[in-house]
């Protein structure tokens, strides 16, 4: 018997400010699942016509699921934030795609009707857990040649792109980088940012204070500063700090409905559901992933690149935005394109990352219009996702 999928739309999302991984960060005191329930707890504030008991599910990601983000993550964050225990929650982990799976499979529920609203997002305290940690690889994807060493390392992939696509030159990384740290602090100067970061109390050796502000930030970033900077994943190599993002603490969350639900709680429906992808490529080339995603989702929808007006890519490395931009036709310095910078100057909490995206799009369609948005990323182990946007401000 067949039936009507019903249309997704995007509420309302938020994230904490991302701090540094390690003991000198300002999260540092401050447990994982504990971010994720003060986004979700912000999510409600702001949407009171959203009854807590209307939510259908909690979808969370997280890269590493143990300790104090490990449990079922999306049930573990629903009940400390005071959704009644009658909502389930569940957790996912894909990577860097994390919230924008939980987005995905929230999305899911919603079209078949499973659920009106839903609540998706992601958690990753890289200072509690770093990549990798604890983590059992298996032999055999040396041993019978599966995947190559570098796979595992996501510096050395980058380095991997710069070999594969030689034209994608050190000095070429470098001015991407400087240009989003210039961006993003125009973003928090005229309070782009401040739309969607929640400030949280956090405490700290010096006692309690706010995190409301990122600390990757570094406006006075410049091409001279960034020439002479290490190369820790290959001697003489091209991928520095300064031109990746730096390892990240924080949370998101957003609000989803179906177009009927929205009508009926009186929220605003600001983007609907256009379409997603996700696509594999080599586990040492994860960086490429997004160029296949992107190109089935815009074929899916019967669009070009040229047709989307506003285009949310993650900055992991800036030689991975690059070879997307190369593979796409998209001009690096394309005012579509991250134009409130990216992860260079944020940084980049792996599952958490996707809604910050989404929220960065929802803002660019209403202060610069347009019909269609991309939100797209690498993936750890050889993938990429892309997700399509339409504008309902």
């Amino acid at each position: 018997m067949g039936r009507e999928l019903r249309e997704v739309v995007y509420v309302d999302g938020v994230r904490t400010a991302f701090g540094k991984a390690g003991p000198k960060g300002m999260f540092w005191r401050t447990r994982a699942d504990d971010m994720g329930v003060k986004v979700v707890r912000e999510l409600l504030r702001r949407n009171p016509q959203i009854e807590p008991e209307r939510i259908g599910d909690v979808v969370m990601a997280a890269t590493a699921q143990v300790g104090d983000q490990g449990l079922t993550l999306g049930r573990d964050v629903g009940l400390l934030a005071g959704i009644p225990n009658t909502v389930p929650g569940f957790a996912v982990d894909r990577m860097c795609a994390g919230a924008l799976t939980a987005v995905t499979a929230a999305a899911g529920e919603i079209a078949m009707g499973a659920a009106d609203v839903a609540v998706a997002g992601g958690v990753e305290h890289m200072g509690h857990h770093p990549m990798g940690e604890d983590v059992d690889f298996n032999p055999r994807f040396v041993a019978e040649r599966l995947v190559d060493t570098s796979a595992v390392t996501m510096g050395a992939t980058a380095e991997n792109l710069h070999d594969r696509f030689p034209e994608i030159t050190k000095e070429r990384a470098d001015a991407f980088a400087v240009a989003s740290q210039h961006k993003a602090a125009a973003a928090w100067q005229n309070g782009a940012m401040k739309e969607t970061v929640v400030p949280m109390a956090v405490f700290s050796d010096e006692g309690w204070r706010v995190a409301d502000r990122d600390e990757f930030l570094r406006p006075d970033t410049t091409l001279e500063g960034l020439a002479g900077l290490r190369t820790p994943f290959r001697v003489a190599g091209r991928v520095t700090a300064g031109n990746s993002a730096g390892l990240t603490d924080g949370a998101t969350a957003c609000f989803l409905a179906s177009a009927e639900a929205a009508q009926e709680l009186g929220v605003m429906a600001r983007m609907r559901l256009v379409g997603y992808a996700f696509a594999g490529v080599e586990p040492e080339l994860m960086g490429i992933g997004p160029i296949p995603a992107t190109q089935r989702v815009l074929e899916r929808a019967g669009i070009g690149i040229d047709d989307v007006d506003l285009l949310e890519l993650n900055e992991p490395f800036a030689v991975q935005v690059l070879t997307w931009c190369d593979a796409l036709g998209v001009d690096a310095g394309d005012p579509r394109l991250n134009p409130y910078g990216g992860a260079i100057a944020f940084g980049h909490p792996l599952a958490a990352t996707g809604v910050r995206l989404m929220a960065q799009l929802v803002y660019g369609f209403r202060e610069r219009g347009g019909r269609y948005g991309l939100t797209a990323l690498c993936i750890g182990m050889g993938m990429g996702c892309a997700v399509l946007w339409e504008n309902m401000q």
